[in-house]
């Protein structure tokens, strides 16, 4: 601690003078995340001294509520396995997911990349994926995702959490010293340099942590940010609730704002319909990460019987992710809490679900519907790397979003919504999808709802998935501000400086924190050296 400096600010006619506390070290990082924790490890392991501030009462940020899985080539699994792969076909494999996507109806599109970014990320993935490993975190895999031509994707075992666990003990070993409970408020300027970043604690007290190198941010998404949002996403999304974490309202976006960056694809704001998460947290959710469990884990996935797994996948499988948008181009429909059907599912469904009673509706199909997604290649929902879940897994797992019954009366009055006008949407529905037909507008693998029994599956919600696109920086890491030009101190990592890169696919967006954290921290390092 340097001292205590008396700041004036004004107060209506008259100025109150506030003591604030000043702290000093080479790097400072603002945001606990994946990345953020990444970034403070790699600048103390070069003999740094680090402050880490983070506005949340707990370490994880976002990559804790995950799904956790880690896309990367020459990995000691894959070489294990004699999988021979390399990065620029990595590379190349990348750019096949967003041309999938380009295809897509369920989100807008462009074909911009950083493909300068990309590089980095699949050239340095391995590494990241070792240095991991380095610290107690356990991976099983890899495993395939086309249009990978090579099985990539790594899971982390036994959750997400285990980032945040290891990463964390790992730092404070190290010595970093993390601060919890502390927003931060404005970055600190000389000149046109970045020094350090002003932070207000839970109780109102002023805080200065100043750098004698570099500042990185690594403060997440904006998905949370009703400001951000309102002024770059689509306005359903503003009061949309963010499904990974709520603590993302674009602090760290406003600050650098400040001093000249800017968002890139500020529109790819990805929002999804998830089904409500259970009342209670399931087993897999709450194991810890230790080594002899993780280790059991890996070993039990390579070898035991999948009947015997199944359960224990199944449910996590049915709880956080969302139904497959196929479901919807084959016949099934969403209805809103009155009963209604309320929307194209085949056009950004999201959008008007948000417009809904409570944002809830509920899916809703036959028993034709039902059979044929009873087994490969229809699924409900699927986990990466992992297994795929069908309806009867939902009928098991997830009683609590599962009705069924041999009426479509009795099916609305175990949804709860009036008989007469759910028999009155599905008769609508059948009848506009029939004239369709008649006229080719539609496939003919698009079913109507007319054999019992019939189902629903909700409610079903939306969720601001995430922001793409980030601050625009540099390939070392650095905050670009007007005409391009770096500010002088100020480094970005995750997704918070995504840098226009597209990460499509699974296992990117997570391969990018660690790597792009590692790298910031280093050169943030590099720059307290040079003072």
């Amino acid at each position: 601690m340097k001292g205590d400096l008396e700041v004036s600010e004004k107060g209506g006619a008259a100025t109150e003078a506030r003591a604030v506390a000043e702290y000093i070290a080479d790097v400072v990082v603002v945001g606990g995340g994946g990345s953020g924790l990444a970034a403070a490890i790699e600048a103390t392991t070069l003999g740094r001294e680090v402050i880490l501030v983070e506005k949340n009462p707990e370490l994880g940020g976002s990559t804790i509520l995950s799904i956790g899985s880690f896309s990367a080539t020459c990995t000691p699994h894959q070489i294990r396995k004699g999988i021979k792969d390399n990065p620029q076909d990595h590379f190349e494999d990348c750019g096949k997911f967003n041309e999938a996507v380009k295809n897509s109806h369920w989100r807008d599109f462009h074909n911009e990349d950083n493909l300068a970014l990309r590089r980095i990320l699949v050239y340095n993935a391995g590494d990241t994926l070792r240095w991991l490993e380095s610290m107690g975190v356990r991976f099983f895999g890899p495993t395939l995702e086309t249009p990978h031509r090579k099985p990539r994707m790594h899971n982390v075992l036994p959750n997400s959490r285990a980032y945040g666990y290891w990463l964390a003990k790992r730092a404070r070993a190290l010595g970093v010293d993390l601060r919890t409970r502390r927003r931060a408020t404005r970055l600190l300027s000389e000149g046109r340099r970045v020094v350090g970043v002003e932070c207000v604690r839970e109780d109102g007290a002023l805080e200065r942590y100043r750098a004698r190198g570099g500042v990185v941010l690594s403060c997440g998404d904006f998905s949370a940010g009703e400001e951000l949002k309102r002024r770059y996403a689509r306005p359903e999304l503003v009061t949309m609730k963010t499904s990974c974490n709520p603590a993302n309202t674009g602090d760290g976006h406003l600050m650098a704002m400040e001093l000249g960056a800017r968002v890139l694809n500020s529109h790819m704001a990805v929002a999804r319909i998830r089904f409500i998460a259970p009342p209670l947290r399931t087993l897999v959710h709450v194991l810890p990460p230790w080594r002899m469990l993780t280790k059991f884990m890996e070993l039990s996935l390579e070898y035991m019987p999948a009947w015997l797994l199944r359960p224990f996948i199944m449910s996590f499988l049915t709880t956080v992710l969302e139904a497959q948008p196929s479901l919807y181009k084959h016949g099934a429909i969403l209805v809103n809490k009155r009963g209604e059907r309320f929307c194209d599912e085949l056009d950004h469904p999201e959008f008007k679900l948000a417009e809904q009673p409570d944002h809830h509706a509920y899916i809703v199909f036959d028993d034709r519907l039902a059979k044929k997604y009873s087994k490969f290649p229809h699924f409900v929902s699927t986990a990466p790397g992992v297994a795929y879940a069908y309806v009867p897994d939902y009928q098991r797992s997830r009683r609590d979003v599962f009705h069924k019954a041999p009426t479509i009366e009795a099916l609305a009055r175990k949804m709860g919504v009036d008989p007469l006008t759910l028999v009155q949407t599905i008769g609508r529905r059948n009848a506009s999808l029939a004239a369709e037909m008649s006229k080719g507008e539609t496939a003919s693998d698009t079913l109507s709802i007319e054999v019992g029994p019939f189902y629903a599956m909700g409610p079903v919600s939306c969720f601001v998935k995430g922001t793409d696109g980030g601050l625009a920086i540099n390939e070392q890491f650095q905050i670009l501000g007007e005409n391009e030009e770096p500010i002088p101190g100020l480094f970005g990592a995750g997704v918070f400086a995504q840098g226009g890169m597209m990460l499509e696919g699974h296992g990117h967006h997570i391969g990018w924190a660690f790597t792009s954290g590692r790298l910031a921290g280093r050169n943030a390092a590099y720059l307290a050296n040079t003072e």
